[in-house]
């Protein structure tokens, strides 16, 4: 007998696979709590070496401190340098998003430090090495005294960032750590919930993380912003796109009802960062004038700022390479990975669903 599911069901929305303590989202109210604090406090108070502590304790039951983390995410960093030449020879040929993909799977435990740091750690320098060979140029090795934002923007550039990119990219990697049951965080799980290693279960992450639905929105946000170009065309350039039935990047998302929370917290640290950096009014003005028309467009039900928009101006505006985006996103997401990881391996079980099967039966 065929079982049939409506659209909802098919596509798992609002079905439980895990308990987690790690993050919780509220879509209806625009809510983000990871780790037990709002988001928008962590980004405030927390580094990401702090947010990751409190990520893996939650998921090992562990006591790791802020301190703990960024000792061992230096030590990963070089080692994840030292291993460079084994790693970088495979991903000849292809770029940044998936010569990161190459890397990432060739990683391997590292004596003297766990799963998860090796992982976190080696993030950056894998990125940090594409983008600077896409340039000509040698990777830069890494700082283990440096923290996880000051260092993976060093080995980016070659040269020392400045407090305030530092900061403006620390805020970031607190904000995207970690989301719920997303995409990636889920096919994560899966990986892990087989008994397969953490190395294994965070490649599968970062594959889901590269289709566009995921996370390939924030390069277009600025294909976007290119293309509209002044203020003066603001108006027309929404107007007939939205006549045309285009997509608008940037606005709307698969889980919030109302306004991504994260976008807020971005926004917040590029006009800390703006002093002479990014055209914020230019994207405020952008961003103002999509929110009106879609309100106009669709009254009860219209699509709000998520993440991306403000993802793609603060990536920009510390002269990320777009190309990049998508590894330096993982570079933060890894924390939240490895930790749903560790939790589903503690605390859950093998992640079999079953299908409702539509196609022909035997007429015998």
């Amino acid at each position: 007998m065929n079982i049939h599911l409506n659209k909802s069901q098919i596509g798992l929305d609002g079905v439980p696979a895990a308990e987690t303590v790690l993050s919780h989202v509220d879509g209806e109210r625009g809510e983000l709590i990871i780790a037990g604090e709002h988001v928008g406090t962590l980004a405030r108070q927390s580094s990401f070496e702090g947010v990751t502590a409190r990520l893996w304790n939650g998921a090992a039951g562990g006591t790791l401190s802020e301190a703990n983390v960024r000792a061992n995410l230096g030590l990963a960093r070089e080692r994840a340098f030292a291993r460079l030449p084994d790693l970088l020879p495979a991903t000849r040929g292809m770029g940044i998003i998936d010569g990161f993909r190459t890397g990432v799977a060739g990683l391997r435990a590292e004596n003297g430090l766990e799963h998860e740091a090796t992982i976190v750690g080696a993030f950056p320098v894998i990125a940090g090495a594409l983008v600077r060979r896409a340039k000509g140029l040698d990777p830069v090795a890494p700082d283990a005294n440096a923290s996880h934002a000051a260092d993976t923007l060093r080995m980016l550039r070659g040269a020392a960032p400045e407090p305030r990119e530092v900061a403006a990219l620390d805020a970031y990697l607190v904000t995207v750590c970690d989301h719920g049951m997303n995409a990636s965080t889920f096919a994560t799980r899966v990986v892990a919930s087989t008994q397969a290693d953490l190395f294994a279960a965070v490649t599968a992450g970062y594959c889901a993380l590269t289709g566009p639905l995921h996370g390939g929105a924030p390069e277009p946000v600025l294909e976007m912003l290119d293309a509209i170009g002044s203020r003066e065309r603001i108006k027309p350039w929404v107007d007939a796109a939205l006549a045309r039935g285009e997509r608008l990047m940037g606005f709307g998302h698969r889980v919030y009802r109302v306004r991504d929370p994260r976008a807020d917290v971005l926004k917040a640290a590029i006009e800390r960062l703006a002093a002479d950096g990014a055209d914020l009014p230019f994207a405020g003005e952008v961003e103002a004038y999509i929110r009106a028309a879609l309100r106009k467009k669709n009254p009860e039900r219209p699509l709000e700022t998520n993440v991306e928009f403000f993802t793609a101006i603060l990536l920009d505006a510390l002269a990320i390479p777009r190309q990049a985006f998508t590894p330096i996103f993982a570079v933060a997401r890894a924390a939240g990975w490895t930790a749903h990881a560790l939790e589903h391996r503690r605390t859950g079980r093998l992640i079999r669903p079953s299908s409702s099967y539509v196609g022909a039966m035997p007429k015998e």
